[in-house]
């Protein structure tokens, strides 16, 4: 097996470098003005080693991977009747598609496209906005062992002023009663935690307890089961209609945000955070996804390893 941190120095040397970065999310304001240059990468082992290189300590905009911890919190308030609001099957469709959602008579398909994380967040606010913010910022600093993660505030007002789509697609199912509360409380509540700042080594200190099936510091987060579960969704919707082609690429549970990150997790082996504002056409970090392909190959990470 490959050497853990000249593998990862090497990934964020050479990527620093790439020529094609993809486009920045510049249809948020705030995020536009993000340069596509910037490449970051941490792991946390499951040994508690920490390698990050690259711009692994800059805090960025987490976006959709704050859907990962929203449905967390969700479940540990509501249990299993969250997927009486939300599906658990992959999309095939934009992330922000809103044709899907009429179509299924406005159920979302699963919790990590802008319907369903919308859904999941009426579910945490319960018409109280401030309450369930600070309860999703508690759980994320609890996780990453770090309390000064916050909400950056321009990010959360600029989305809150460009987010039309999203404010269709919540009152759209407002009409079908998956939305119970106010729609102004529940995308107050999404447009917020899409807006935490964090950065990979963070992030990945955060994702551990996917990685340790529930667990962190002896502590149970989640029973095992779900932690399984998650990491199956993850892996099944974390990347929207481009979920198949990452798991065939990386073979690895993850979560992509519109801000360049991406969280992944090997089950068992380690928690992962890359970084790199350009995406995909599909909305999903075009160098983040190549340094995981990279990574789970060199480490033999692919949860289809026999040997994971």
């Amino acid at each position: 097996m490959a050497d853990l941190a000249a593998t990862v120095a090497d990934i964020a040397a050479r990527l620093a470098q790439a020529s094609a970065r993809g486009r920045v999310a510049d249809y948020i304001p705030e995020l536009g003005r993000v340069s596509a240059d910037h490449f970051g990468i941490a792991v946390v082992t499951a040994a508690g080693e920490e390698v990050v290189a690259g711009d692994g300590d800059m805090a960025f905009s987490i976006q959709s991977i704050s859907k990962v911890f929203a449905l967390v919190e969700a479940l540990c308030r509501h249990g299993d009747a969250v997927w009486d609001r939300v599906g658990r099957e992959p999309s095939g469709s934009a992330f922000n598609s809103i044709i899907q959602l009429e179509l299924e008579q406005g159920r979302p398909r699963n919790p990590f496209i802008n319907a369903g994380a919308i859904a999941v967040s009426d579910l945490i606010a319960a018409g109280d906005a401030s309450s369930a913010i600070a309860a999703i910022l508690a759980r994320i600093r609890r996780l990453a062992g770090d309390v000064s993660i916050d909400v950056d505030t321009a990010v959360a007002w600029s989305e809150s002023q460009t987010g039309y789509r999203n404010a269709a697609l919540a009152n759209y199912m407002r009409s079908f009663g998956t939305i119970a509360g106010p729609v102004d409380a529940t995308l107050s509540v999404y447009f917020q935690q899409c807006a935490i700042a964090m950065s990979c080594r963070q992030l990945a200190r955060a994702g551990r307890f996917l990685m340790a099936g529930g667990m962190l510091d002896g502590a149970a987060i989640i029973s095992p089961e779900r932690a399984r579960r998650i990491n199956a969704l993850m892996l099944t919707c974390g990347h929207y209609d481009a979920s198949g082609d990452f798991a065939f690429r990386v073979g690895l549970p993850a979560k992509s945000g519109v801000g360049g990150g991406i969280l992944a997790v090997a089950p068992g082996r380690a928690s992962i955070a890359v970084w790199s504002p350009g995406l995909s056409p599909q909305g999903n970090s075009l160098l983040g996804t190549q340094a995981l392909e990279e990574l789970a190959h060199a480490m033999g990470w692919s949860v289809f390893n026999p040997e994971l």
